[in-house]
């Protein structure tokens, strides 16, 4: 019995662990889902406030203390602004356009309904009328089969409920043509103002690339001479690079999981945009100045779309490449994405491979459409076009 006594409780004392066991959370299982969102979220805003702080410096030191450079900035910034207002007027022009289209359709079919159902009731009604008020009557008096007299009553019985009905429809036709014309009138007056929006946007761009044309040709002036050519382009690299030195010191405390999947995708990446190559990784700008990266010659609007999977890790206006898009794709590569037109993302946002980060353009000085792109590992550049499937976009 003490065996049997202590064989109980070895199995009570078993039962109690393997409870507490299956109590316990499994290993690498999430213990607070509710603390590790949170804490996502505070590193959200901790990385945005980084880029915001790191943006904020570089357009301190390399715009504000260049008046022409911050003339261009805000020229350029006010044209993609316009611009950007235009496209929406536009579309949503075209979108009322459409609607009131569809209202005139409608109130043409249901226009066509009401003349037919007028149609079929005077149809109705001068049969009613050859029959006469009182043939039923007759009929009823003069009528020696009791089951043909029945027939005869539910014909007139069918008349007369045709006829209402065809009233109840063309009181329906009525009643929504007149709601239609109602909406196309709100809708030609929406219309008028959209236009009128339209006019004043369209001088709004106008002014802005009067503006964006006046500083430029400042800007050539002041850099006429090979050197002071060189020196722009020189201090505009410098810019480009004390940016991804800042940055990436700035969120390598929030490094992006990437592992090695950025390297095995070389040779395997589709081009960010259409185009055609107008200049190549190494070629000669100016003095000893070279290219870091490609550009590639396209037409305004096109989508920049991203390479790889990643985060923004800058979103704004550069000197020498303008709206400028960055995107950190981990294990120290970088992504470039430089005079585009508008930027569809924003800096601390996740991008899929794919994904349209940008519209293509011209600013930071382009004399054309164009995408210039680079990519880097651990902050230098590396020559893009072995990591492309095609050779051309």
């Amino acid at each position: 019995m003490p065996g049997a006594k202590k064989g109980a409780q070895y199995s009570g004392l078993a039962l109690m662990v393997l409870w507490a066991l299956a109590a316990a959370p499994a290993p690498g299982a999430p213990q607070h889902p509710e603390a590790d969102a949170r804490k996502a979220e505070a590193d959200l805003k901790e990385v945005k406030s980084e880029i915001e702080r790191v943006t904020r410096q570089v357009s301190e030191e390399q715009v504000e203390r260049d008046r022409l450079t911050r003339d261009l900035r805000t020229a350029e910034l006010s044209v993609g602004k316009a611009r950007l207002s235009l496209t929406d007027i536009r579309r949503e022009r075209a979108e009322r356009a459409a609607r009131r289209a569809a209202l005139a359709t409608e109130k043409n079919t249901r226009a066509s309904e009401l003349a037919a159902n007028r149609d079929a009731l005077a149809g109705q009604m001068r049969a009613a009328y050859l029959i006469g008020r009182q043939e039923p009557l007759k009929l009823l008096l003069n009528q020696r089969d009791p089951e043909v007299a029945g027939r005869m009553f539910a014909y007139y019985s069918y008349f007369g409920h045709a006829r209402a009905g065809q009233i109840r429809l063309i009181e329906s036709d009525v009643q929504r043509i007149a709601e239609l014309q109602t909406q196309l009138e709100a809708e030609d007056a929406k219309l008028a103002e959209l236009e009128k929006q339209q006019r004043t946007q369209l001088g709004s761009l106008e002014q802005a690339r009067a503006q964006r044309t006046h500083v430029l040709a400042d800007l050539e002036a002041r850099s006429r001479s090979r050197a002071q050519n060189l020196e722009r382009l020189r201090s505009q690299q410098a810019g480009l690079e004390k940016l991804v030195r800042e940055l990436r010191a700035a969120m390598e405390r929030f490094p992006v999981e990437g592992n090695d999947a950025f390297a095995r995708l070389r040779g395997k990446l589709a081009w960010p945009v259409s185009g055609h190559i107008v200049a190549r990784f190494g070629d000669a700008r100016a003095g000893g100045v070279r290219w870091d990266g490609l550009v590639v010659a396209t037409e305004r609007g096109t989508p920049v779309k991203t390479v790889f999977a990643g985060r923004v890790i800058y979103a704004d206006w550069l000197p020498g490449l303008g709206l400028l898009a960055i995107v950190d794709h981990g294990d120290g590569y970088l992504s470039l994405y430089g005079h585009n037109d508008r930027l569809y993302k924003a800096a601390g946002e996740h991008v899929a491979a794919g994904d349209t980060i940008a519209a293509a353009g011209d600013s930071g000085g382009s004399s054309r459409p164009e995408l210039y792109f680079e990519i880097r590992k651990g902050g230098k550049p590396v020559d893009p076009r072995p990591w492309f499937r095609a050779a051309n976009p």
